[in-house]
């Protein structure tokens, strides 16, 4: 990272990093593309990241609506 970032910067970059779930491949790219300047890049790589995640929650959400109507329907003894 340039001079620009302080340590505690670069501490709370990586920490947010990690906490989006992302991986050490996309870091070390992610720095990369800072060390280049290339924000287009670093927002090409998190839009990505962000992409999948989103396909996670929907495959989530579809799973929790099923368990949701199993749930439904034994409570109120419907057959399914």
């Amino acid at each position: 990272m340039d001079d620009k970032f302080s340590f505690g910067v670069k501490n709370k970059l990586l920490q947010n990093l990690k906490d989006a779930d992302c991986n050490p491949d996309l870091i070390t790219k992610f720095l990369q593309f800072e060390e280049i300047g290339s924000i287009s890049g670093q927002l090409k790589l998190l839009f990505r990241h962000r992409k999948v995640l989103l396909d996670k929650l929907h495959l989530n959400q579809k799973q929790i609506d099923c368990l949701d109507y199993l749930i439904f329907s034994l409570e109120h003894n419907t057959k399914l």
